[in-house]
């Protein structure tokens, strides 16, 4: 009997989305690495909606539009969670996931392959062709997330090309065509094109950003921070949750500004949320004023200088002096 997952819409708007979730064959050469590759459901997720339209899609695609290309890009600031929220769809769904960063340094012959030479094992040499990056994952069931996608080269862009679109293949140099398998999922991922400091970024390609589907993945609010803290750490008192969530709130707001004289340039990630600050309320619980602490050792240092006036005054706005120790009952 083939298991399933089943997806709410935490707006309580739409109806449950139910799908079977990945069957991997056992006679796949790389079965056993395959399987491992499938990622472990997080405990601490929060799907803030994004999951369930991941859903909804693959809904539409396996009922509706099989044979359509729709392939999803997630576009969003630096620590929205995009990546997460691809991995635990791999997770649920029971998918090997393979992230593939395509920085600067990729290259068309590390997604797709080339010819090394190797030992014969008698004294010389004999030339093999080796699977790169995306033709290995093609090999299997799989979610590729091709992250970064605006940091990739021009030449690594137009090599995927006939990947993306209705041709659904790669050609490799050894004339061998490697196609889209039906339970091959194609993602992507990449930080918004403006004035912000993302390093190594560029304006997409516009053939190759038609052949996607682009979403926006914003800065979760004050009260979905909120949920996230609450599950994870439900002994954080609740005047810590509150006040934290409402800093990084805040602080977002200012950085997504439209006006440049007066927003940030720096955010508050999610990792500095959940990861960052409650490591730093543990540290200084005996501290006259614990969260102060972690502010100072766990935010502050973390930012550009210039942007060290705003956090204050956001600071000074939301907390001034913050609520006495211990942070965890």
């Amino acid at each position: 009997m083939t298991d399933s997952a089943t997806f709410i819409d935490p707006a309580g708007e739409g109806p449950p989305v139910r799908l079977a979730t990945a069957v991997l064959p056992p006679d796949l050469p790389d079965g056993a690495q395959r399987r491992a590759k499938v990622p472990r459901p997080d405990p601490y997720y929060v799907d803030l909606g994004m999951l369930y339209k991941l859903a909804r899609l693959e809904q539409v695609r396996r009922e509706k539009v099989a044979e359509t290309p729709l392939h999803v890009a997630l576009r969003g600031h630096m620590g929205t969670g995009k990546d997460h929220d691809l991995e635990q769809f791999a997770a649920l769904l029971g998918l090997p996931y393979y992230r593939i960063p395509l920085t600067g340094e990729v290259r068309d012959l590390t997604l797709i392959g080339s010819v090394k030479l190797h030992g014969d094992g008698k004294g010389g040499t004999e030339s093999r062709w080796e699977d790169g990056d995306i033709t290995r994952a093609l090999r299997g069931p799989a979610l590729i997330n091709l992250s970064e996608l605006n940091a990739a080269g021009a030449e690594t862009l137009f090599a995927l090309h006939g990947l993306l679109d209705r041709y659904q293949a790669l050609d490799l140099p050894t004339g061998e065509t490697v196609r889209l398998r039906p339970d091959i999922r194609l993602f992507g991922t990449l930080n918004p094109t403006d004035l912000r400091d993302y390093a190594g970024t560029q304006t997409l390609n516009k053939a190759f950003a038609d052949r996607w589907v682009i979403w926006e993945k914003p800065f979760p609010t004050a009260e979905q921070i909120e949920a996230m803290l609450t599950r994870r750490y439900p002994t954080l008192r609740p005047q810590f949750v509150s006040l934290i969530a409402r800093l990084a709130a805040e602080v977002n707001e200012s950085f997504t500004a439209a006006d440049a004289r007066t927003r940030v340039g720096t955010p508050m990630s999610l990792r500095g949320v959940l990861d960052r600050i409650p490591a730093g309320l543990w540290m200084y619980a005996a501290a006259t004023d614990p969260l102060r602490r972690a502010w100072e050792e766990f935010v502050l240092q973390h930012i550009d200088p210039y942007d060290v006036d705003h956090y204050e005054t956001v600071w000074n706005a939301v907390v001034r002096r913050g609520p006495a120790g211990p942070p965890f009952s």
